[in-house]
């Protein structure tokens, strides 16, 4: 199966070529010490840190004279080396079986030259050009790395969100790396119960390769607990877990949930507005064993039903 598409490596080529040759010769100077220190924060909690180190690189090369252009052919480089990197990241076929599609999303998000470049957009294509992050469904990207330190359980234990997360922690080994999920609003045909079940299954399916995990975790206010009163539609997204061996840890309230959790819903818009919700975060995190035990199961269902 091909990573990249003839079409796929002509548009990203053409990306490139907006920019001015002279530009475009200090962005291929630049790209793997920008790619380096990217992935070396791909393993910090926060998502953008990867987009931020490689904007860092170009803000040390362009200065104030840096565009959105040289931002997406810098994208658009890294995606031309992207079957390389995909082939050392020894992914199962339920991801890779997801890279044209993803592929011609990015080169057409590319061509079109939005302004201004999203942050949150610009931290994504970041890492999946650089195979940081990988497809796990339509709608969903699953970080390589991620960690849940054990002060967050302590914290939430401590906070009076319940003790028996702390023997959970401990039962999963959660002190080593985790994979994690994430939302792609570009692209919400999957943010459903069976898109999100192909999510966790390829999950688990990398998971499989990779036996220094501690398991897949997501970080989100659409996983807390009062939504299944407020947004009884969004439920499947936390109890579906949790019947099947996942745990979750307390993160606490923001202004980037707020936001998000009043959007797209004037029910929780209003309850916002009048006091009477307070969106939090919260992490949930599926082990490896119950994982893959539950994605076997799954398979076993669907063979069957298939019979």
């Amino acid at each position: 199966m091909e990573t990249l598409s003839s079409a796929q490596k002509i548009a990203f080529e053409a990306v490139v070529a907006r920019v001015p040759v002279e530009d475009r010769a200090r962005l291929v100077s630049l790209k793997d010490a920008a790619a380096a220190a990217a992935a070396a924060a791909a393993p910090h909690w926060d998502f953008e840190q990867p987009g931020q180190r490689a904007e860092d690189t170009l803000q040390a090369a362009f200065g104030p004279a840096l565009t959105d252009d040289h931002r997406r052919a810098l994208i658009a480089l890294w995606a031309l080396e992207m079957p390389a990197r995909v082939a050392a990241a020894d992914l199962p076929p339920a991801s890779l079986e997801l890279f044209p599609e993803w592929n011609q999303r990015l080169a057409d998000f590319l061509t079109a030259a939005a302004d201004p470049y999203a942050r949150d957009f610009w931290c994504k294509d970041v890492r999946l050009s650089l195979v940081l992050s990988v497809p796990g469904a339509r709608t969903q990207m699953i970080d390589l790395s991620s960690p849940l330190g054990p002060g967050q359980v302590v914290r939430h234990a401590r906070e009076g969100w319940g003790w028996s997360v702390i023997p959970a922690y401990a039962a999963a080994q959660a002190w080593k790396p985790w994979l994690e999920v994430h939302t792609e609003s570009r692209e919400l045909s999957d943010f459903n119960e069976a898109g999100w079940d192909r999510a966790w299954a390829t999950a688990a399916e990398i998971l499989r390769r990779r036996p220094g995990m501690a398991g897949m975790l997501g970080s989100s206010w659409f996983y807390d607990p009062p939504l299944e009163q407020i947004s009884p539609r969004l439920a499947y997204l936390r109890l579906n877990l949790l019947k099947h061996g996942a745990f979750m840890v307390h993160q606490g309230p923001g202004e980037i949930h707020t936001e998000r959790a009043a959007t797209r819903s004037a029910t929780r818009a209003a309850l916002i507005e009048s006091g009477d919700y307070t969106a939090r975060s919260w992490i949930v995190a599926f082990p490896r064993v119950a994982l893959i035990h539950w994605a076997d199961a799954r398979k076993m269902q669907g063979l069957a039903e298939a019979a």
